[in-house]
């Protein structure tokens, strides 16, 4: 519900902070005092259309902040959640208008675009009266309301589900059937790609082996020259490195008498003419099987040119080449199975759509039955309200050719708001006061089953008075015992049966204007029901009146 709004330089109200509380709350005041500009700054916060205009004389920006309590409320808690913008149970809806630029949007101190402002907004507050937010003109409410009314919601879930799985049975085999079309032609393609790398794929280590065979033959001359350079130096040429160490090792040998620290040295040049020895017989043995083969070493580059060269073609690695042709296989096996899998998704279609349509079937018939009841109720409330001989329709139409998530039924709310006129569509009322009014018996119909928790009801009363006003006035107190209810009235019955009432002023030192809203204690609420009553006068007549009627509502609820 709505608990604080703030609202700075916008219009005539310079500056304005007012808390709300459940229940119903009315805002009166003398006519011209502005008691819709609350309204007007709610509808920015909720996304409406913003104008510089509507920037207070001499300011350079106006900003509206409107704060929810929303711990209780599920839906509108998930779509925070979802959207990044969750805060703990609490919604603050601020919209800033500049008078050079564009307006802006935060919700939750995160900066989002208008039209997900819109969205959100539709979900926490709904403005009846001639207003954008009137979510009851739209289809899609008008059917959600029948439902939530009939109780529908879990066949609507399950129809949605199963409209889900028949959707994509279609897309699969549409997929499929497109894709078949070109099927031969793509068969013949993979069978010579696939005869291709068949006999050509290498291992990674028989890639490897390749390419040190590549190395050893195209330098086997090489090898063996410089090897044997090597191993003369080493052991074979006079005199070679390994004599030299020998002779060092006597001489070291005999100064160890001497000194003994040369030990030391002496067992290391022993230890390196050993590893020479090792090293001279190693690499004898390398060089004993190095034979030059130009024979081998031509199909040794053959094979590895032929693995680069698909490996580019393909624009993969040499090694990636095994996956490759494992993909390939794998796609040619699933177009040989082509035609088991297509029957296979027809049949999953065809089941899908029976499930779909059977289900949908059975929902329509209950939604015609919940659709009778809740326009007769509202038919009966109508007449309650100023609209005698007013009747109130719901058509449920089956379009089997316009299967969606939510059935094939059109649900279109229809209104005659006076004997022998024809029923028209509830969005093409003309009136703002009848179709507050009319909204009015919905909501009240409904107040149970709708998700939105707060109502605001702007001038509902227009043109009536008297018994009818009173029974409007009942009726929203009424809703508001589930619901937070606030309504603009210029009609003491209406204002008298609200749990609450505030008061808007218009106040001028003849060079500036502003609008002034403030809660009443008991007292001046008295007083400002004595007014509405008895004009400019007030006599203790009318306070008494102005009290009785506060009572009396009191006591009746």
């Amino acid at each position: 519900m709505l608990s604080r709004i703030t609202i700075r330089n916008l219009v005539i109200v310079k500056g304005l902070d007012l808390a709300f509380a459940p229940g119903m709350t009315t805002l009166t005041g003398e006519t011209g005092a502005g008691k819709s500009i609350l309204i007007d700054a709610l509808g920015l916060a909720l996304g409406d259309k913003a104008d510089n205009g509507l920037i207070r004389n001499g300011a350079d920006k106006a900003e509206i902040s409107a704060a929810f309590d929303i711990g209780a409320n599920g839906p509108i808690a998930a779509w925070l959640d979802d959207n990044d913008l969750a805060a703990d149970g609490e919604c603050l809806l601020r919209r800033v208008l500049v008078r050079e630029g564009r307006s802006r949007a935060y919700v939750n101190g995160s900066p989002i675009p208008v039209a997900t402002l819109r969205e959100l907004g539709g979900m926490l507050l709904d403005i009846h009266g001639q207003h954008a937010h009137q979510s009851l003109l739209r289809p899609r409410a008008q059917r959600e309301l029948v439902d939530a009314y009939g109780g529908l919601q879990p066949q609507a879930r399950k129809l949605a589900g199963l409209y889900q799985v028949w959707r994509d049975a279609c897309r699969r085999l549409e997929a499929l059937q497109q894709a078949g079309e070109d099927r031969a032609k793509r068969l013949d393609y993979l069978a010579y790609q696939i005869a291709e790398l068949e006999g050509l794929v290498a291992t990674p280590d028989e890639l490897q082996a390749l390419e040190a065979d590549q190395a050893r033959l195209a330098h086997a001359d090489r090898l063996l020259a410089d090897g044997a350079r090597v191993l003369g130096l080493l052991h074979d040429d006079e005199p070679s490195l390994q004599d030299s160490l020998g002779q060092a090792v006597q001489m070291l040998d005999a100064l160890t008498a001497f000194d003994s620290g040369l030990a030391e040295a002496r067992e290391l040049l022993d230890t390196a003419s050993i590893q020479i020895d090792e090293a001279a017989g190693t690499l004898r043995h390398c060089l004993d099987r190095i034979e030059p083969d130009p024979e081998r070493l031509q199909l040794v580059d053959e094979r590895l040119g032929r693995l680069h060269e698909a490996a580019r073609k393909h624009r993969v690695e040499p090694e990636a080449l095994g996956a490759l042709l494992d993909d390939l296989k794998a796609e040619a096996d699933s177009l040989d199975d082509a035609d088991a899998t297509l029957q296979r998704l027809a049949a999953e279609r065809d089941a899908g759509e029976a499930a779909y349509r059977s289900a949908a079937a059975v929902l329509g018939e209950a939604r015609r039955g919940a659709a009778q009841r809740l326009a007769e109720t509202v038919t009966a409330s109508m007449q309650q309200l100023g609209m005698h001989g007013g009747r109130f329709g719901i058509d449920c139409t089956d379009e089997r050719d316009k299967p969606g998530p939510h059935g094939t039924d059109r649900v279109l709310f229809r209104v005659a708001t006076n004997p022998g006129q024809p029923m028209a569509a509830l969005a093409d009322v003309v009136s703002g006061g009848e179709l507050s009014r009319i909204s009015l018996a919905i909501q009240v119909a409904t107040a149970n089953c709708g998700q939105v928790p707060t109502l605001i009801f702007d001038e509902v009363d227009v043109g009536i008075g008297g018994a009818t006003a009173e029974i409007v006035g009942q009726l929203l107190r009424r809703l508001g015992e589930d619901r937070q209810v606030l309504c603009v009235t210029h009609l003491p019955q209406v204002a008298s049966q609200a749990h609450r009432q505030m008061r808007v002023q218009k106040l001028t030192d003849g060079t500036t204007t502003e609008t002034r809203i403030e809660a009443l204690d008991a007292t001046a609420r008295i007083d400002e029901l004595a007014r509405m009553l008895g004009g400019v006068d007030i006599t203790e007549q009318t306070r008494r009146h102005a009290r009785e009627m506060i009572q009396a509502a009191q006591k009746a609820s």
